[in-house]
């Protein structure tokens, strides 16, 4: 008796969002990418794996608002354009999640490699290089280690000496904007105010 064998299916890559668009992972084309997409994900994956005090998770929209108030408070006259990239740093992760620096580590390079091209993809989608100079990375990368200095002393349970070793010193944001970044909001809340900054921010 003869069996018939079917040929395996091809693992999708893919990802349906909520606006009908269809994302490959793989080769994210930026015609895909919709910033009502990103926005309602980053508001719903929360940082630091769920491990932080409040009612409501503190999302990684929250979390790239805050970066974006460190960047300012540090550099009043920084350009709107770079204002723009610290917003959308960490906007992969609407589609692959937060991983935490520990795990990424774990995984190694493959991981790297699919963030780089969705990011890529997300700037030229917004009008920004697909990689960034080193001095903007650099900038960027300084407000995001002083907002998980924040999130973690703050939100986390860190010490203070412990959040200094592992992410350097407290960006010294004012105590209003303190408080306002750094009580979770809800997930709407977070999705608005994110969207709400985005267009102040983005070219028309």
């Amino acid at each position: 008796m003869s069996t018939t064998r079917t040929a395996p299916t091809a693992a999708r890559a893919w990802q349906r969002m909520l606006s009908g668009r269809r994302l490959d992972l793989l080769d994210p084309s930026p015609l895909d990418i919709e910033i009502a997409d990103i926005a309602h994900g980053l508001a719903r994956v929360a940082r630091w794996n769920g491990q932080t005090s409040g009612a409501n998770i503190f999302s990684v929209a929250q979390h790239t608002l805050l970066v974006e108030a460190v960047m300012r408070a540090a550099s009043p006259r920084v350009d709107g354009r770079v204002q723009l990239a610290a917003l959308l740093h960490d906007a992969p992760e609407y589609v692959i999640g937060d991983m935490i620096s520990p795990f990424k580590a774990v995984l190694g390079g493959d991981y790297k490699v699919v963030e780089r091209r969705l990011l890529a993809a997300i700037h030229i989608r917004f009008g920004l290089p697909p990689v960034l100079s080193a001095e903007i990375e650099k900038q960027i990368k300084a407000a995001d280690r002083g907002a998980a200095f924040l999130e973690a002393t703050e939100l986390a349970g860190f010490s203070a000496d412990e959040a200094r070793r592992l992410f350097g010193r407290d960006p010294d944001l004012p105590e209003t904007a303190k408080r306002d970044y750094l009580t979770p909001w809800s997930a709407a809340k977070a999705q608005k105010r994110f969207l709400a900054r985005f267009a102040a921010l983005a070219p028309s």
